[in-house]
């Protein structure tokens, strides 16, 4: 009986220690689980048939006015099926403030941030968001953030289709001709 038990109890602790899926396991970003940044789970399957993008953001950095036309391209597109997703993120230089609520405050004060926020996460290394390391799998190091207001551009049916650096506009012609073109895409 015991060593049944034994057993048993080694059973349960592998299936504890199972790591979550692995980037390389994603199907979509709707396989993909976030925070929003009142502690409200946020599944990208929300977001199923829409076109998003992800962007982390920061409250302190020179290019913090990008919210700005974040919020317009939002505003834009929104009943096309289109939604812009800010993950804040104190990944360089601390340029983020400490909590979501601060967070939360600072867009909708200074910026009228109306579309969805993530709680804060990081979105570069080992301990980077889980939408952040699988994108970094499908696009490779050259697509990884480098500093804030990365962009990421998800197409209806979930995969990635690009990603815009931190000097490109949400509003450049790119960045809206890649919008458009993603959004005449047939529903997924």
């Amino acid at each position: 009986m015991y060593k049944h038990l034994t057993i048993a109890a080694a059973a349960v602790a592998v299936i504890a220690a199972a790591p979550a899926k692995a980037p390389t396991e994603i199907g979509s970003a709707y396989d993909i689980r976030m925070t929003s940044i009142d502690g409200k789970p946020l599944p990208l399957s929300k977001y199923k048939g829409q076109v998003m993008m992800v962007v982390n953001t920061a409250s302190f950095c020179g290019f913090t006015p990008q919210y700005e036309a974040l919020q317009k391209v939002h505003e834009t597109y929104k009943a096309k099926g289109f939604t812009v997703l800010g993950v804040p993120s104190g990944d360089f230089k601390g340029q983020e403030f400490g909590s979501n609520k601060e967070i939360a405050e600072f867009c909708e004060s200074k910026f009228g941030i109306r579309f969805p926020l993530t709680e804060k996460a990081k979105v570069t290394g080992p301990q980077a968001a889980p939408f952040y390391t699988w994108a970094a799998t499908k696009l490779g190091a050259d697509n990884v953030p480098k500093w804030n207001f990365h962009k990421y551009l998800v197409g209806r049916d979930g995969q990635l289709i690009a990603a815009f650096g931190t000097r490109i506009k949400p509003d450049a012609p790119e960045v809206m001709a890649a919008i458009e073109k993603a959004l005449a895409a047939k529903r997924g």
